[in-house]
């Protein structure tokens, strides 16, 4: 019989129960987990998506080996003051955002809430502008409301 360094038994049970707790402390998933690292550091608080204002319109250029100017936005969210960048998808998404549009952003998909592709630091995308779906106007199928 091999030597295992856990406690065999009929009375192990809580010995075995705490050392497994114990040793899951050195998994970063758990960890992030149980110390909701998420809601402190996250801008959207732990949220899927959240609303915002856009400040400005910026181009960001993309990573090696592709070249491009990537367009994004500022926004400011509406829950709690932060600014974040967020990716405009779709071809010619700039001419239908201004400035003070209201806009609802979402993760862009990245591994572990990181930035995706060739975007440096932008780790959002735009879904909606004031209320309608950023690829419905895109696609010509609705029209954005003046406000």
């Amino acid at each position: 019989m091999a030597d295992s360094k856990s406690p065999r038994g009929a009375f192990a049970a809580r010995k075995l129960y705490r050392k497994r707790q114990k040793f899951r402390w050195s998994d970063r998933k758990y960890l992030i987990r149980k110390l909701q690292l998420k809601k402190k550091v996250d801008p959207l608080m732990g949220a899927p998506q959240a609303r915002g204002i856009v400040l400005e319109k910026v181009g960001v250029e993309s990573r090696q080996p592709n070249s491009a100017v990537r367009k994004c936005v500022r926004v400011q969210l509406i829950k709690n003051g932060k600014q974040v960048t967020a990716f405009l998808p779709g071809d010619g998404s700039l001419n239908y955002v201004d400035e003070h549009d209201e806009v609802i952003i979402e993760g862009i998909g990245g591994t572990l809430g990181r930035s995706m592709g060739d975007l440096p630091g932008v780790r959002y995308k735009v879904v909606k502008v004031n209320g309608v779906p950023l690829n419905l106007l895109i696609t010509g199928k609705r029209q954005k409301p003046v406000r």
